[in-house]
């Protein structure tokens, strides 16, 4: 079973796509902190946080160039 470090990532400095501008529709935000990407909904910045390796962020974001989650 593989483990990921804990991040607090409560201080983060957190991202929004730069298309993100309707706050009508829900959004990712991105953050980096301590070797490892975490992922939240914009509109629920308190929920819960999704951690990802490097590795993984890679692979996540090529599948979304690649059209994997259309």
């Amino acid at each position: 079973m593989n483990s990921k470090p804990d991040v607090d990532f409560s201080d983060a400095e957190w991202r929004r796509a730069s298309d993100a501008t309707d706050n009508s529709i829900s959004h990712v935000e991105v953050a980096y902190k301590d070797g490892m990407y975490g992922m939240r909904d914009s509109r629920n910045p308190e929920g819960d946080v999704l951690v990802f390796t490097l590795g993984e962020w890679d692979a996540f974001v090529k599948g979304v160039h690649n059209g994997e989650f259309d």
